[in-house]
């Protein structure tokens, strides 16, 4: 054989991720690999496979990467083993198998070689001309004489022990439901079971590119982060499978052998430049260097290698190198998705698919699975990124990543907290903040609910939003940040950036942001979070928002809360599914007083809602409570706690209590009791209320009417809530009184005005 060929044909097993990994040597070939299709590729495969018994994954390495996994390998590796058994324990070809009688030995030895040669090349046709050799020689049995019958039945057990074992491997057992209409040769079979995840070189991630052929098509939708970039999701839904197939296929994986050859060379040169760890700190920055890097790289490569490439796919191809270099690779297409709200990677994940939380489909299973390289490479970057540690010593990592206007946050653990290894948790943030009629639309509060809320913060009530884990608690107290009047300046305290500031920045809020020490971290150089509260203390007159109470800032926050409850919002998230939940972390958890505690105003609880089967839910807004102040040790046994709003599951919708109808809020009462005309007439706070209900529905309805939803978003729910506090004032000082009937015309006469003018139609 040419040392060429051999080079091309050459081997080699890598331990990757707990994983023997068998890498064949395709690059110098002129066709593509597939076992399905060659006889020869086949061949080759089992032979590599032979000398190498505890291979998991067999990759053939081209421009892309032909990936046959566990499953396709197992089949392979049973063939291997089998032929290696017929010839070195059974010795098939030997005299004592094959039988005594001289004048039979030539044909049988014959049919038997013929036998082993197919076997590793097609196993199916093996399969089925062995079959015929078995009944052949069943018929030849019965022609013959008396001397001579017993040497045949003992070739016929012969043949029929080896039918027997191969019948009854992995391959065949698959096969066999497809071999009525065979004909030798016919590669179709295989076609069907030996299915591999194409990989560009460019990439160590492992895809699944083909539908699974026994899975029923739900929804199908592209995903793009520019013109260049699409990418084609496939929601899919197998039998007897409890989550959903969330099946992608990005722009990479459908480029051809000349890109992908482009890619593959121009990752070589840039990973010799990768950017210095100071330079992580301004990743956006970063990123748009090495696009422009990218873009003359590739030129040059297309123009040397005479490859023509259009100015979109320059783009496309640089993109995509981007973020196959210093970028996280597939996370940022799955990010890509907005209807994607959680992503997790769990150890082992080299091993294991990626799993997320789709808004319409709820947990699903993906087609795509890191690999060993991705996930240490995308854990250096989160701690360049975040300039906090991750190692043994410092097991987790909670840190953010923006990409565009892509906002997540990332939580990481690795060993020994994780025993497997790294796994992360990626939760996705809305690209735009959510705003009260966003909720609306989505059904996880009604308008009477965003009219209450927005009485409560114009109130400059203290406000906790509680609900466990993914339930929308700080989806929602963005919404309601967006309620303050941008003529008060906000104060907002996270440990990890997910609150909309940047959003209300750009929309002329007066907001300062500090960032403090997660409570997770054993040490850093961020201030504490109760520090951080403090400090905000002494920055002037200022609401304040806190992004999760979680430890000890608990007492600095109550502090606060105390100090602003008559003149500023207060308000913050906090895990628990009730009122009480919230007391008791609060007062017996966080050691927070009694007496404090009663400076919380408002507890809203935001809780997923299940199906009866399990397999759905919905984030809903199951109630809203006051806090009362007469009570002294348990609220509970008390009645410390009142709710106005309840959640009616039949309905699907929360429905004002009793307490809040008559005018039983004490809450309530006090912002009235501070506002002329308000103090002691309830019919008029009544009316206020369902005023601000009616405006938030009017600008949901108008946007359905319409099927233009961007009047949902922050800027005009911004300019609107300015509209109505304006004509508000203008009433008032007219009349005295803001009421709702002639409030709402003057409003609703701005909005179609607004709408004309800004030409949103």
């Amino acid at each position: 054989m040419p040392q060429q060929e051999k080079q091309v044909y050459s081997y080699e097993v890598k331990r990757e991720g707990g994983e023997d990994v068998l890498y064949i040597d395709y690059l110098g070939a002129p066709y593509i690999p597939s076992i399905a299709e060659s006889p020869d590729v086949m061949a080759r495969t089992i032979d590599a496979l032979m000398e190498n018994p505890n291979v998991s994954r067999v990759i053939f390495v081209q421009q892309k990467n032909y990936n046959y996994d566990l499953e396709e390998t197992s089949m392979l590796l049973e063939i291997a083993q089998l032929y290696t058994y017929f010839v070195r324990q059974e010795k098939v070809l030997s005299r004592e198998k094959i039988g005594g009688i001289e004048q039979f030995f030539s044909q049988r030895y014959n049919e038997v070689f013929s036998f082993l040669l197919l076997l590793k090349q097609d196993p199916l046709a093996a399969y089925t001309e062995m079959k015929k050799v078995t009944i052949n020689s069943k018929l030849f049995l019965e022609r013959l004489g008396p001397g001579y019958r017993a040497d045949q039945a003992g070739y016929k057990n012969f043949l029929e022990r080896i039918l027997s074992l191969l019948e009854n491997t992995l391959l065949l057992q698959r096969a066999i439901p497809y071999l009525s209409d065979y004909q030798r040769g016919d590669r179709e079979i295989y076609s069907r079971i030996f299915r591999p995840d194409v990989i560009p070189n460019f990439t160590y991630t492992r895809l699944v590119s083909d539908l699974p052929e026994d899975a029923e098509i739900v929804d199908q939708y592209e995903i793009s982060n520019e013109s260049y970039d699409v990418s084609l999701v496939t929601i899919l839904r197998k039998k007897e499978e409890p989550k959903l197939i969330y099946h992608i296929i990005p722009s990479e994986n459908s480029l051809t052998e000349d890109h992908s050859g482009l890619l593959n060379t121009a990752r070589k040169v840039l990973i010799e430049h990768q950017p210095k760890a100071e330079e992580f700190t301004d990743t956006e920055r970063t990123r748009q260097v090495f696009f422009n890097i990218s873009k003359d790289l590739l030129q040059d490569l297309a123009q040397s290698k005479g490859i023509r490439i259009s100015y979109p796919d320059l783009n496309k191809l640089a993109m995509i190198l981007v973020r196959h270099t210093i970028g996280f690779g597939l996370i940022e297409v799955l990010l890509q998705d907005k209807k994607l709200q959680d992503i997790s990677l769990n150890a082992p994940i080299s091993m294991t698919p990626i799993f997320v939380r789709h808004q319409d489909y709820d947990e699903c299973i993906t087609n795509i699975i890191p690999s060993q390289e991705d996930i240490d490479s995308w854990a250096a970057k989160f701690r360049l990124i975040s300039g906090r540690p991750l190692d043994e010593a410092n097991p987790i990592l909670d840190t953010q990543l923006e990409i565009g206007k892509i906002r997540a946050r990332i939580a990481i653990i690795q060993r020994p907290l994780s025993p497997d290894g790294l796994s992360y948790a990626i939760r996705r943030h809305r690209e735009e903040p959510w705003t009260l009629p966003l909720f609306i639309q989505n059904k996880m509060i009604n308008s009477f609910t965003a009219g209450l809320f927005s009485f409560l913060i114009d109130g400059s009530r203290t406000l906790l939003v509680a609900g466990t884990r993914s339930s929308g608690k700080t989806s929602l107290l963005g919404s309601l940040m967006l309620e303050i009047n941008p003529k008060y300046r906000i104060i907002v305290i996270e440990d990890s950036l997910e609150l909309p500031v940047e959003s209300m920045r750009n929309l002329k809020y007066d907001i300062l942001r500090m960032k403090v020490r997660s409570a997770l971290l054993k040490t850093t150089t961020e201030v504490s979070a109760d520090d951080g509260i403090r400090t905000s203390l002494r920055l002037g007159d200022s609401s304040l928002i806190i992004g999760e109470v979680r430890s000890v800032e608990a007492q600095a926050l109550y502090e606060a809360m105390r100090i602003g409850a008559l003149a500023n919002v207060v308000a913050g998230t906090i895990h628990g599914a009730s009122p009480y939940a919230v007391f008791d972390r609060v007062v017996n958890d966080l050691d927070v007083p009694t007496t404090s505690f009663k400076a919380t105003d408002i507890i809203a609880v935001a809780n997923p809602i299940k199906t009866s089967d399990g397999l759905h839910s919905w984030k809903r807004l199951v109630r809203l409570s006051e806090v009362r102040k007469h009570w002294q040790k348990d609220p509970l046994e008390e009645k410390g706690f009142v709710d106005l709003l309840q959640y009616n599951v039949e309905k699907d919708t929360l429905e004002p209590t009793e307490d809040l109808v008559n005018g039983d809020s004490e809450i309530i009462k006090e912002i009235a009791s501070s506002v002329k005309g308000w103090a002691g007439n309830w019919d008029a706070v009544y009316d206020n209320i369902l005023l601000r209900a009616r405006i938030k529905q009017e600008i949901t309805n108008t946007a359905e009417k319409m099927k233009n939803f961007r009047i949902l978003e922050a800027k005009f729910n911004t300019n609107a809530n300015h509209a109505f506090h304006r004509i508000s004032d203008s009433i008032r000082e007219e009349i005295g009184l803001p009421l709702g009937e002639r409030v709402f015309p003057a409003w609703q006469k701005w909005l179609n005005q607004e709408i004309k003018k800004t030409k949103i139609t």
